[in-house]
């Protein structure tokens, strides 16, 4: 891994950090929910199941995302991690709906079923909270320097698993201390809720980038501004711009002196793309070249 661009070995360190995370998590939350029964940990195993197998495809859209344009996909394979997220959120939107079911099921009946044994419930879900912390570090360290989507995505995934994971370590002691057990309940009911707002607001995400939906409005305000101010260029006009995973891409046509050598023009056109590249790193910039005619298309 020591050979892969930086960016990517990054990338593929979250991804693996991810994977390795899960994996503990899951098994953890397994022997604690044998222990107790609690309802509460069960919301936090079945999201961390869901965050087991998110996390291998997450890492799976990263390497597949990371592969060269080619003949069949002159553009790149970006949109992998869109669709990733895409399908990130139906895995979360239906583990929330199960556990909804199964909450509201168990807040109904007469007889909750006794949780027990919530000492070894409490020591495995701090553990758990611990690594999960440890990891949405290094998750959010990555995604700040690559804008690598899939990797914020699975790093807000982590972050809703803090809730349950807190919010059953707290039923397990309103339980032990005073025998409330439908607390239990009511913290899973939470969670899954939390986990219904996170799965509708990645799902979007990933939906507007398949779109071809337009960068954020300060994005292309500020590609608007880099344009404006380039000595040479009189006016632009036609900025059209997109997402694809942690890519943007631009196009722009800017108008400039038609008496001008064409040396000097492209000058002009390739110092502004420049700028742009110096400030979104990650872009794909074309600049089309336009005659000044006194007044903006």
């Amino acid at each position: 891994m020591t050979n892969l661009p930086p960016r990517l070995r990054l990338n593929l360190s979250a991804g693996l950090a991810s994977v390795a995370t899960a994996t503990v998590l899951v098994a953890l939350k397994l022997w604690a929910l044998w222990q107790t029964g609690a309802l509460a940990i069960a919301a936090s195993l079945a999201d961390s199941a869901m965050d087991l197998l998110v996390s291998f495809a997450g890492l799976a859209a990263i390497v597949y995302a990371a592969r060269p344009a080619d003949e069949d996909h002159a553009f790149g394979h970006d949109s992998a991690e869109d669709l990733a997220s895409l399908g990130q959120s139906v895995f979360i939107f239906a583990s929330a709906c199960a556990i909804l079911w199964a909450a509201g099921h168990r807040l109904l009946e007469d007889e909750p079923p006794e949780i027990t044994s919530e000492g070894y419930g409490i020591a495995a879900m701090a553990v758990s909270a611990m690594v999960t912390m440890g990891l949405v570090a290094w998750q959010r360290r990555v995604a700040r320097r690559t804008h690598n989507k899939v990797v914020a995505a699975d790093m807000l995934h982590y972050i809703g698993d803090l809730i349950p994971t807190v919010g059953a370590i707290v039923a397990l002691v309103v339980a032990g201390t005073f025998g409330v057990q439908r607390v239990d309940s009511l913290f899973a009911i939470g969670a899954a809720l939390f986990m219904l707002w996170g799965a509708v607001k990645i799902g979007r995400e990933g939906w507007h980038a398949l779109m071809d939906r337009a960068a954020p409005e300060e994005t292309v305000a500020e590609i608007g501004k880099i344009a404006a101010s380039t000595e040479g260029v009189r006016a632009f006009h036609d900025l059209k711009t997109r997402t694809s995973g942690a890519r943007l891409f631009v196009q722009i046509h800017v108008e400039l002196d038609g008496d001008q050598p064409l040396r000097t023009a492209h000058g002009i056109a390739a110092g502004m793309k420049r700028r742009i590249l110096a400030r979104y790193p990650d872009a794909d910039v074309i600049v089309h070249m336009d005659v000044w005619r006194g007044k903006s298309a």
